[in-house]
């Protein structure tokens, strides 16, 4: 196939534009040649340093050539400039933060949604939204979560579902006492109450990003040597609020201790007290998964709203959030988009009625590619297998004569320190992490700093784990 043939000369700005018909024509030698670049670079994960500690050789200063030089040029200088100079957080080793490593599956279903480029708005002339619609009933199923009173929304992540989560809860709680804060604003409100105890950062942006105010907040206590929320302070200090509109944010595995709330009681207390309940579930929603774990989720199902994530345990690739309602019907008045281009007698869902963005990438692909392929018990391994590796860690650590446990891991993540002072631990993280054989994220636990091992990526495995517990006793 030629793009050329029969045309007059060109200007130079059509010219250029050749570039592209050009590229379309090598197309599939493009794709071969990014295959094995990619493919590269996912195989040599296991060997690679675990994280680039120097990047001064890339200059973002550089500026713009007016003449390209086609897709293959430029993948061999991103092969050569940006590839080596990358964190390997798609490997076995990278503990920080909860970051997967995607899946094949999801990396082909990540692929094809960019060579379809489907903008994902809703059911007009597409099947993407019966896809999403189809994911999120399966992630329903997951999280033992009724379909016919749950529904919702893929986003790009925690934080923006944490977003619908609050802006969805405000609307709604403005609804119960005769406000309506999407046609007149927040300024109708007349008192807001929001109640947390160990509140994600996330939700604390959010707070500032809703005009709430990131200290607006009733800060609930904890239970003695957990993250998990003192019932009694909660109900102590609902009954002591005068608010008429009351919000009430829980969690289902927080990100140090993987603590869960007893969403029952707390769905109780919220029920007796007309409460909006939230529940942060970024990852741990996924322990309804194993079934060693699955009670953490109980009451669950009682939650007015969820939030998840698919590109920490699910494996998936960034980005992917999850927003769960049994208000659908609150967030698309809160979401929805007005346009004469935009009507449609289409069956189906309008995700962009659900959510921040008018332009969505077909993010639900990724998703239903890994389900696809591995299926519930597919996932549930790697879930399983990821909370095995971090009782095993803590294991070590117990019986270490230089390093003590934080908190014993119901989940997940790993939390330890080394019997020195905070000043000791801190210049023993970055020993440990200027290693390149695993990365660690500090915390602070007890009063004490330590280190976060968090495991979620399905790439890990027994030897790696050996190769993690050498790194920090060669750090020590």
């Amino acid at each position: 196939m030629t793009y050329r043939s029969n045309r007059a000369p060109l200007s130079p700005t059509e010219d250029a534009r050749h570039l592209m018909f050009d590229d379309l024509e090598k197309l599939g030698r493009i794709l071969v040649e990014t295959g094995d670049v990619a493919h590269g670079f996912i195989q040599g994960a296991d060997d690679m340093d675990v994280t680039c500690r120097d990047f001064s050789a890339f200059d973002p200063s550089r500026p713009l050539s007016r003449q390209g030089s086609g897709t293959l040029d430029a993948l061999r200088a991103a092969k050569e400039e940006i590839l080596p100079l990358l964190a390997a957080s798609i490997g076995p080793r990278y503990l920080g933060f909860v970051t997967g490593g995607t899946t094949p599956a999801a990396l082909v279903g990540d692929w094809l949604a960019s060579a379809v480029d489907q903008n994902a708005t809703g059911p007009e002339g597409s099947v993407n939204a019966a896809v999403e619609e189809q994911v999120i009933n399966w992630l329903c199923d997951i999280g033992n979560l009724p379909r016919d009173r749950f529904d919702g929304v893929l986003t790009t992540g925690a934080t923006v579902s944490n977003l619908l989560g609050l802006v969805t809860a405000r609307q709604w709680c403005g609804e119960q006492v005769g406000v309506n804060i999407d046609a007149d604003g927040a300024s109708v409100l007349p008192d807001l109450a929001i109640f947390a105890a160990s509140p994600h950062a996330s939700m604390i942006k959010d707070l500032s990003i809703t005009g709430i105010g990131r200290n607006s907040f009733v800060k609930v206590a904890t239970l003695p040597g957990t993250e998990e929320t003192d019932l009694s302070d909660l109900r102590a200090k609902l009954e002591a609020s005068d608010a008429r509109a009351k919000i009430v944010i829980a969690s289902a595995g927080t990100v140090n201790a993987t603590d869960f709330d007893d969403l029952n009681a707390i769905a109780d207390l919220c029920a007796a007290f007309g409460a909006w309940l939230h529940v942060d579930a970024a990852f741990g929603f996924f322990a309804a998964l194993d079934d060693r774990r699955a009670h953490f989720l109980s009451g669950l199902d009682r939650a007015d709203s969820i939030t998840s994530d698919g590109h920490k345990w699910l494996n998936v690739p960034y980005d992917c959030g999850i927003f769960l309602t049994r208000h659908i019907s609150v967030l698309e008045t809160c979401c929805r988009a007005f346009a004469p281009y935009l009507e449609t007698k289409a069956i189906g869902n309008s995700y962009i009625n659900r959510g921040v963005e008018n332009s969505r990438r077909f993010r639900a692909l990724p998703l239903w590619m890994t389900m696809m392929a591995y299926g519930l018990d597919g996932m549930a391994a790697v879930i399983r297998a990821n909370c095995d590796q971090a009782a095993d860690l803590a294991m070590w650590v117990r019986t270490h004569e230089k390093l003590e446990l934080l908190r014993e891991p119901k989940l997940n993540v790993t939390m330890f320190a080394s019997v020195g002072s905070d000043d000791d631990n801190r210049a023993l993280l970055d020993r440990i992490n200027a290693g390149g054989k695993t990365f660690l994220t500090p915390t602070i636990y007890g009063g004490r700093f330590g280190f976060r091992a968090a495991f979620s990526n399905w790439r890990t495995q027994d030897h790696d784990l050996a190769i993690v517990k050498q790194a920090i006793e060669m750090a020590l």
